[in-house]
């Protein structure tokens, strides 16, 4: 009997920090689980199936918020990535800390998302965001960059600092700032990455959106411009030409239960270690390797999976479009979507590369946290720079949970 009063008051003097510091402070737990029964069958090296989760969508976490009065509040959110179905260890997602006014925004300090990826455009118009029939990456039809300054599914920027915006008449804004030294930073380079700031520099991002409604008619309208600065330094040992610069701009109209949406990036200079002329591993929809069969510029697993058709010519130009549609009818979503991307050629380098793509799909919701969904994505690729064709035909079924 002492032996059981001894544990509990162990129990309840340890027990007692936590929920004193716990006080007054909102913890969340939340998460999403999916797994895809997925075929990428790319040209000339078969079919590739998988039950697995190689969009990197599941996910676990805490979202942590505290009232300090005044309007203001202290937030807080650290999160993990895992692919259910390939055994993998987690990966590092969103870890960030921050500050919220009711009168100004959040800011928020640490590893984040892009504006790229949540705000502007990116994820926000793709339905099929975080599947293999996505448009970033292996779709080829959104930039999808390892530095986390694109719109990649795994992309996250190290480093940062990011400002979002009250929403005044319809008008918000999304800024961010990632200095430090590059060599140090990146997740998967380490000490050799030439991605990000360097000596001092500050690469940045800034982005902002209009949303209105006008009787029927909904309209969202957005545009950014992001800059991944070089030092010459890097140049002198990356063979980095100048700093990579990429402009977007688009817009979502809905109408009743119909909804199209398009968006357009043009890119200057990409940056051939971790920028524009890259992709994250999730983004090519397979582990991360340089795959020599589909061009020196792409980023892809060597079993056939991955092909990253967003890539641009390292140092290179390029230009890339998405246009879609979706028509709800109860919980069911029908979707069709496609467009281009096109990587400039080099003088007395790289030849062009051109990717067209169209997806039809379904989501079908069985609850609000539980949907079911499945496709086909067709991909052209006329690659100059790889002897033989590397078109690809993906189809997918998947089922996702969020809790």
């Amino acid at each position: 009997m002492k032996k059981k009063l001894v544990a509990l008051v162990v129990a309840g003097a340890l027990a007692a920090p936590i929920v004193a510091s716990a006080s007054g402070t909102h913890v969340t737990i939340f998460g999403r689980i999916q797994g895809e029964y997925a075929t990428v069958d790319i040209d000339r090296f078969g079919a590739q199936t998988g039950v697995l989760d190689d969009a990197a969508q599941s996910r676990w976490g805490l979202q942590v918020a505290e009232d300090l009065g005044m309007g203001l509040r202290a937030l807080g959110r650290v999160e993990f990535g895992f692919n259910p179905g390939a055994g993998t260890t987690q990966t590092s997602r969103e870890q960030w800390v921050g500050l919220g006014g009711d009168h100004w925004g959040e800011i928020k300090f640490g590893r984040v998302q892009s504006p790229f990826k949540d705000f502007a455009g990116g994820h926000t118009i793709d339905p099929f965001a975080y599947t293999s029939l996505h448009a970033n990456g292996s779709g080829g039809l959104m930039v999808a960059s390892e530095n986390g300054l694109g719109s990649g599914d795994n992309s996250f920027v190290n480093s940062a600092v990011r400002y979002d915006s009250q929403v005044v008449e319809g008008f918000s804004m999304s800024a961010l700032l990632m200095p430090g030294d590059a060599r140090k930073l990146d997740p998967i380079f380490g000490n050799n990455s030439y991605s990000g700031g360097e000596d001092g520099e500050w690469d940045f991002q800034v982005a902002g959106k209009y949303s209105g409604q006008f009787d029927a008619i909904g309209l969202d309208i957005f545009g950014g411009y992001s800059r991944d600065n070089v030092s010459d330094r890097m140049k002198s040992l990356a063979g980095i030409r100048d700093d990579e610069e990429i402009w977007r701009g688009g817009a979502l109209i809905s109408v009743a239960d119909l909804r199209i949406r398009g968006q357009y990036e043009y890119i200057n200079n990409a940056n051939p270690l971790g920028g524009a002329a890259s992709c994250t591993s999730a983004a090519a929809f397979g582990q991360a390797a340089t795959n020599a069969f589909f061009g020196g510029q792409t980023s892809g697993s060597l079993d056939g999976r991955g092909q990253c058709n967003s890539a641009m010519n390292a140092n290179g130009d390029g230009y890339l479009w998405f246009a879609g549609a979706d028509y709800t009818i109860g919980n069911t979503m029908l979707v069709a979507q496609g467009g281009m991307s096109r990587a400039k050629s080099l003088a007395g380098g790289a030849a062009s590369k051109d990717v067209e793509n169209i997806t039809v799909g379904v989501i079908h919701n069985l609850s609000r946290r539980s949907s079911l969904f499945g496709g086909y994505q067709r991909v052209w690729v006329k690659d100059k720079n790889v002897v033989g064709d590397t078109d690809r035909n993906v189809y997918s079924v998947g089922l996702r949970h969020d809790f």
